[in-house]
Formats: structure tokens, sequence, C-alpha cells
């Protein structure tokens, strides 16, 4: 690793600087500077080497002097980094890395980062998240707005689920980024007669959880899904506008097709986020010009075959979203309650909404994890699981993944699977990565991050 070697010997993990030249004389400075000595030399900027390994692996800290040893080729077991012992393969990258083998750490320049990897914490910082703390550097231009990404699961606090007990454990991890988001599957009105098994389907939440919605760090919900129309139409407009009034940006859902198709902008640190979703399991009605419902596409395997215009009304959406923003996010629920494995056709409106303009897919509705792949340059997750849910008649459906997402620019570079289980309270608690194979496992058989494929 020599070349790694020389590119760190040239920077140290203090500011770059240049040393001040010495102050002339009184007798030797001019009345006034001249022109062209008015602006003073930029300083040199830098970016952050990264050590990166496979995405499958668990999170990996490292002291300073270890990860230096890493670059100078010094590092060749995996026990040396805290890791299970076994052979360990440097190699060093100055392209886009979308894989390494399960053997290999790579060092890179942080541009070249994909979801498909995961990056090595050094001296406690997250290169991508925090490129300015980050001890390794390198020459380079400087570094886009970073912004952080939180989506959660199925959020369903009726039944039997308090807000405040359930969002607490997690509500300081998710309050810490830049942007949370989730799927709210409960109204917060009972203004009509429950719609659905009225003991054991029609969910509906105390208007108080809004404040613990807002605790835990909640900034946009999306609402295209089966319960939000669990008591009746009254009750959704209701609970659209009590929503907003609490200070959250809500789509999919509204008084009517207008108001279901208008998505969410959001913008952070320069950089546009736009959301939209829709409903394609049923049960809350489909919105409709004067009509209140969700934003809805009939497909299997709930709402018979896929309807190509309504598909088609979304597409037209993404598109106009795609102009209006950096990055577009869709959240669509769909899929087969208690599956892990999609339908195929999830991965192929999957596709169309990448070609539309998504840059990041996030479905919920099947109450467990499913997989996950990169569709061009977007991340398309097909579901997260419950986050927080009262389905104790099963283990996976008590458990499931927080997606960390980190965005440099318009560019996702990084994408944290973070397992976690409900306990008796129903609240998501994370799992260390050795206690968590029943979560990980199912999800990484499903999941395909290393190759990058078409979305033509």
């Amino acid at each position: 690793m020599l070349a790694a070697a020389a590119l760190l010997g040239a920077c140290t993990s203090d500011p770059v600087t240049r040393p001040d030249p010495p102050l002339p004389s009184a007798s030797d400075r001019p009345s006034s500077p001249p022109p062209d000595e008015t602006t003073a030399p930029a300083e040199p900027t830098t970016r952050p080497l990264v050590l990166a390994v496979n995405a499958r692996r668990p999170p990996i800290r490292v002291p300073e002097a270890v990860a230096r040893w890493v670059t100078e080729g010094r590092v060749e077991d995996w026990e040396q980094l805290g890791q299970p012992a076994g052979p360990l393969r440097l190699v060093e990258r100055t392209d886009r890395l979308d894989h390494l083998p399960m053997d290999a750490v790579a060092v890179v320049v942080a541009d070249a980062m994909r979801p498909g990897v995961r990056a090595i914490e050094v001296g406690g910082v997250d290169p991508l998240r925090d490129p300015d703390a980050y001890p390794l550097q390198v020459a380079g231009p400087p570094h886009p707005p970073v912004t952080t990404v939180s989506i959660v699961g199925d959020v369903m606090l009726g039944r039997g689920v308090t807000g405040r007990g359930a969002l607490g454990p997690m509500a300081r991890r998710l309050a810490a980024v830049d942007l949370t988001v989730g799927n709210l599957e409960s109204t917060m009105a009972r203004l009509g007669p429950p719609t659905q098994d009225p003991a054991t389907d029609s969910f509906v939440a105390p208007p108080a959880v809004r404040a613990d919605l807002r605790r835990a760090g909640f900034d946009v919900l999306g609402l295209a899904n089966n319960h939000l129309g669990d008591f009746g139409d009254r009750s959704l407009v209701r609970t659209v506008g009590l929503l907003r009034a609490g200070g959250f940006a809500t789509f999919g859902a509204g008084r009517d097709l207008a108001a279901a198709r208008e998505p969410v902008v959001v913008e952070r640190h320069g950089i546009r986020f736009g959301f939209t979703g829709f409903n394609a399991i049923g049960e809350t009605p489909v919105a409709a010009p004067g009509r209140p419902g969700a934003l809805s596409v009939s497909m299997p395997p709930r709402t018979g075959p896929l309807d190509q215009a309504e598909l088609g009304r979304v597409l037209a959406d993404v598109r106009r979203l795609d102009r209006r923003v950096d990055v577009v996010v869709v959240m669509p629920h769909w899929g087969e309650q208690y599956v892990h494995r999609p339908w195929p056709v999830q991965e192929q409106v999957a596709r169309r909404l990448v070609e539309a303009g998504a840059d990041l897919v996030v479905g919920g509705h099947p109450h467990v994890v499913q997989g996950a792949s990169m569709v061009g340059d977007a991340l398309v997750v097909q579901s997260l699981g419950n986050f927080v849910f009262d389905m104790d008649f099963r283990s996976d459906t008590m458990e499931g993944l927080l997606l960390e997402a980190t965005f440099w620019g318009d560019r996702l570079v990084a994408a944290h699977f973070v397992p976690y289980r409900l306990g008796a309270d129903f609240a998501p608690r994370v799992v260390p990565f050795a206690e968590a194979h029943s979560i990980l496992d199912p999800f990484w058989e499903l999941s395909d991050l290393a190759s990058v494929r078409s979305p033509r």
C-alpha cells in the first residue's frame, strides 16, 4: 500500500495549514495594498481516505494508529481489526466502489463509496457522516453538503401501544439525524364507525402521540397505507390536519386526489428532498376528485392485476418531482404480509419508479423484513419490517431494520441497516450484530447491493 501511505504522508490528523509569512516592518508597508494582493490565497482542501469493507460485515471501529497500519499494509488478519480471525486482503481502489469480497479491505477516497460497502470508523468518526473530523485525509476538492436521513418501517400507535413508551428508546438516535421519515398506520380521530374489524384491525391513536413523534425526531410521515381510513373519510381528513398542525409534513393521502398526489419537499443543507408514496393494499379509500383517500395503485397480491393507468399517474408525479428536487424518495405500501420474499411485481414497479427518477424506494406493509437492491444509482428496499407494532404473535414481526442513509449532495454514499427487536412494551431497541442473525440473515439472503443493475 505504498501509494496510500504516500498520500497519507502528506496529510495529518490536524487541519492543513500554511505557515504565516513574516510581517514587514512599518517602513516597508505600502500605504494601501495593491489590488492584486487583497485576496488571501485559498487554503488547501482535503477529503477522507476511507477504509471500506463489504456491507455485510458488522460495524468496525479502530484507533487512528491501526487505520494507518492498514494503509501501510501492516494488517494481514481480521483479528487485528477486532473481528474473528482470518486472512485479510488489502486493495487500493480509485474507481466507484460498489462491492468488495468479504476478505478484503479497500483504501479509497470517499467519493468512490456506495451503499454496497461499509466505511470503517477511525478514532470514533465515520468518514462519510462527519468528514471534517475524520483523521485520515488526502488532498482533494471540498466535499458536498452531508445529509443524514433515517427511514423506519411501519408505525402503529393504537391498540395497546403507547407513544412515549414505544418511541422513547430510539428517540435520541432518530432525533440525531437531519431528517427522519416513517409510515404512520394509525388514524387520530373516531369521527365514523370502524371500517375494519373494530377489535383487531381498526387503529386509532390519541392526538397526544404527536408530541411523542416530535420527541422521537420525526419530520415527515407517509400516510399512503391501508389503515389511515379505518374510521372513515372525516377521520382521515382530520388526521392529516392534526399531523400538519403538529408540525409534520405528510404525503400520500388527503381530502381529494390532488391533495393525495401533492408531494412533500424538505430542504436540508441546501439539498431538496422530495417524498411521495402510494397504497397498493386497499382498505383505505382510493383518493379521487372530491373524495378523501390515499393515492393508490392496484397491483398483486391484494388489489388485482397491475393497473397501468394508476401506476402511470404515480410515475408522472415522480417525473415532475424529479425536476423540482435533488433527491426523490418513494414509499410504496405493497406486498404480502408475513412473507420475506417480495412478489416479482414489486421489483418490476420499483424499476419503473427508478426509471422515472426515484433515488430511494422504501416499501412497507409486509410487517417483516424483505431484501434490498441497487437499481442503477438508486437503492430499493422492499420492506424494513415493523418499527412499532403490537404483532407479538410471531417473532419476525417483532424485529426489523432501521435504514440510516448518508447523502453527499444528491448522491447516496452509504446505507446502514441497523437491526432491532421490539420488547414487551412494543418499543424497538437496537440489537448487536452478533445477536441479530434472525434479522440480518434473511435480509442479506434476499438482497443484492453488490451489483448495480440497469433500471432499463
